[in-house]
């Protein structure tokens, strides 16, 4: 996520569905098989789902034929029916906004809570709030999107540079607060241009080995150690990554969300995350500052901020589906 005016704290709030090979599975997202789900995608489902007035969508996952935005309004947490597009309440406003949402196996849905600087675990089916974890103290943060690698979930903080690790318990069970590590971020420049949006989304690197984070003021995406916080550039080419946000994985393919630009970049990559190349850029009249994408069988779904709304309380925002353009 990017924001490009500063906002009341209580009004502050950046993922992509996606999940590395070495993540264990009991971590993984939960979805019907590819083939099974690109059967049930109907040309009748509609393919542009208006939320309900005011709640500007961030965070973005689906399981099955449901899909789960995180507000970046004021924190709630909504769940849609992909197949009619109705939209329920699943758990209620907190006042200050949501940004990053990881659905699990467990059908727990972890949720970054960026200028308070925790995460929450919602249950995905009731609700229910089953943990809060404090990231950081620090009043200079932005906890902001997140992954799972190798039995961890690693957490972006957009304003201070760190990684945040919550180690799981065997069967993904919960870590204690005492657990968490902050991971010092090493090698990635971080600015206060254009608000200040650094480290934002990520994603494991094709072969599970570390992570990749794109920095979105600069649009450098990084390869970084998970044990050490060291980021290293990707070579991609001179390709124009700037405002990156929310990405997605699959393979050696990268779907990367750019929020300003309107576009939805498509990179190819060797297995290892040091390389890559762009081999195609998608627009569509809807997007509208492009925030996170996540997949239902041969769609993409994409959130949209719209940013730049006058006004941000009556503005209608939506989350889209295009044909996979790769």
């Amino acid at each position: 996520m990017k924001l490009f005016t500063a906002l009341p704290v209580g009004l502050i709030t950046a993922l992509a569905l996606s999940g590395g090979p070495s993540a264990l599975a009991a971590e993984l997202p939960h979805t019907h098989s590819g083939s099974q789900v690109t059967a049930a995608v109907s040309k009748q489902w509609p393919t542009t789902l208006p939320l309900p007035t005011g709640e500007r969508p961030e965070g973005l996952a689906v399981s099955g034929t449901t899909g789960y935005a995180a507000s970046f309004t004021d924190g709630s947490i909504w769940r849609v029916d992909l197949r009619t597009g109705k939209w329920q309440l699943l758990t209620p406003a907190t006042g200050v906004a949501s940004v990053g949402l990881r659905l699990d196996s467990h059908g727990r849905l972890w949720v970054a809570g960026g200028y308070a600087g925790n995460l929450r675990v919602i249950d995905s089916h009731t609700g229910k709030v089953l943990a809060t974890y404090q990231l950081t103290k620090d009043a200079n943060t932005a906890v902001n999107d997140m992954t799972f690698l190798d039995g961890a979930l690693y957490v972006t903080d957009s304003f201070s540079p760190y990684l945040y690790k919550l180690p799981l318990g065997k069967g993904g069970a919960l870590p204690e607060q005492s657990e968490v590590q902050a991971i010092p971020l090493k090698g990635m420049t971080y600015t206060n241009d254009n608000g200040g949006w650094n480290a934002n989304g990520i994603t494991p690197t094709p072969d599970g080995k570390a992570l990749l984070v794109i920095q979105t003021d600069t649009g450098v995406l990084y390869r970084v150690d998970q044990a050490t916080g060291q980021a290293t550039p990707v070579d991609v080419g001179g390709a124009d990554l700037s405002w990156g946000d929310g990405m997605l994985l699959e393979g050696t393919k990268l779907y990367m969300t750019r929020n300003e630009p309107n576009k939805l970049a498509v990179l190819q990559l060797n297995k290892t995350g040091t390389k890559g190349r762009l081999t195609t850029e998608v627009t569509d009249p809807r997007f509208d500052c492009a925030t996170n994408v996540t997949r239902i069988g041969s769609k993409l779904y994409i959130t949209n901020g719209r940013f730049f709304a006058t006004d941000p309380a009556n503005t209608t925002y939506s989350i889209d589906a295009i044909p996979d353009p790769a």
